[in-house]
């Protein structure tokens, strides 16, 4: 079942997430739930608090969106290496519609987790895959884009999500 999507300025985007302590069966739909959503929505990633679930939790799918063979779901995922090497990254996020911004990623990162099945995960990543789990794991520390931008194109872009506000009713 497809999941709505939280927009910012959503208050709950901006928090920190608790660790996955048991996979239930509740949160295994979850995870299918989250994947039909990021699919729909032709993401590359998506992380549990954007779909309104505070907990440490990523499905990605860096093939997408036209193709979809690289479906990977992290549980408690955490970033335990870094180059020093950084890339300039374009981003836009499921989460700040009509909103592009480059930011400073890391080229490469070693991430950790488990996956569904309670097995131990250590993902090498560089290039494109580096960048999205770097993106998806800031919202597990609520951090969304706008955040890693100038105050004049925040701004911009908060003045942009009150006028779409106001003219939906908000």
């Amino acid at each position: 079942m497809k999941m709505e999507i939280l927009a910012y300025p959503e208050a709950s985007l901006g928090e920190v997430c608790s660790k996955v302590e048991e996979i239930t069966p509740e949160l295994r739909e979850q995870v299918e739930n989250m994947i039909e959503t990021m699919y729909e929505d032709d993401g590359v990633g998506l992380a549990a608090p954007q779909v309104g679930i505070q907990k440490r939790l990523i499905v990605i799918d860096p093939s997408g969106p036209k193709e979809r063979t690289d479906l990977q779901v992290i549980v408690n995922p955490e970033i335990i290496e870094k180059s020093s090497q950084k890339v300039d990254s374009e981003e836009a996020c499921l989460s700040c519609p009509g909103f592009k911004c480059v930011i400073k990623r890391h080229e490469k990162v070693t991430v950790t987790g488990t996956d569904l099945e309670g097995n131990d995960l250590r993902i090498e990543a560089d290039d494109f895959l580096a960048i999205v789990l770097q993106h998806e794991i800031d919202h597990l520390d609520g951090t969304l884009i706008v955040d890693h931008v100038g105050r004049l194109k925040r701004a911009m872009y908060d003045k942009k999500v009150k006028k779409w506000l106001k003219s939906a009713g908000n």
